[in-house]
């Protein structure tokens, strides 16, 4: 995905407006994201609520095609909708399965044998030492973090589960666009920053831009690829 700002030509009648690419993408976040109760919090995968943008879920099956990870960590399970959608794609690919990870017991949450339920903290000792020995050794792993949004939970997270990520697999980081990037300005310091500190000590990771090519994205430069 290109960096270089465009500007788009918009008619009406015989009035030509030039909007900034940027600007349109910008307005059109926010009325998506602000307009949860119609839109992504009103979103299901076979009648399980899913708390993410569509565009995003369609990028994720792309990655797992392209990847076929033996194992899909998710942080942050929900009521657990996002990790039925993963594990339909797997079933569909007969390969791969989902480990989610969440503080929270909601119950009734959608059962399926690609799926692992794991409750406790993601970045407790106890819960990382469960996965690593659920995932073994020389597997695709990709992992996404959808936990505790709040800076440092989300550096701890990249810390760790970075060194499951194997190489051309992707570490996603989900929700980079509170505390302004472009909505909800008043979060503070939030996945986005975390990413920012993340990546000044780490070069095997890049921000792939590429898996942006929707322009609505609720996770921007959050696609991290392990080169």
């Amino acid at each position: 995905m290109s960096d270089v700002k465009k500007s788009i030509t918009v008619t009406q009648g015989v009035n030509k407006v030039i909007l900034d690419e940027d600007a349109i993408v910008n307005l059109f976040h926010h009325l998506y994201y602000y307009s949860n109760k119609r839109a992504w919090e009103n979103t299901f995968w076979l009648g399980n609520p899913v708390l993410k943008c569509p565009l995003d879920t369609w990028i994720y099956q792309e990655i797992i095609y392209e990847v076929k990870p033996d194992f899909i960590i998710e942080t942050g399970t929900y009521f657990g909708g996002s990790a039925l959608f993963m594990a339909s794609i797997c079933d569909a690919l007969q390969h791969g399965e989902v480990i989610t990870i969440d503080v929270d017991d909601k119950g009734n949450k959608p059962q399926h044998p690609r799926i692992k339920y794991i409750i406790g903290s993601s970045t407790s000792k106890e819960i990382v030492a469960q996965v690593k020995q659920i995932i073994g050794e020389g597997k695709k792993v990709m992992v996404i973090l959808d936990s505790e949004h709040r800076k440092e939970h989300v550096l701890s997270e990249l810390k760790i589960y970075s060194r499951f990520i194997s190489s051309g697999s992707y570490l996603i980081v989900e929700d980079s666009n509170i505390n302004g990037h472009p909505v909800r300005p008043e979060w503070g310091p939030g996945p986005m920053e975390a990413i920012e500190e993340f990546l000044k000590d780490n070069k095997v990771f890049t921000i792939d831009r590429s898996k942006e090519k929707y322009f609505l994205t609720q996770n921007p430069k959050g696609y991290l690829k392990k080169i």
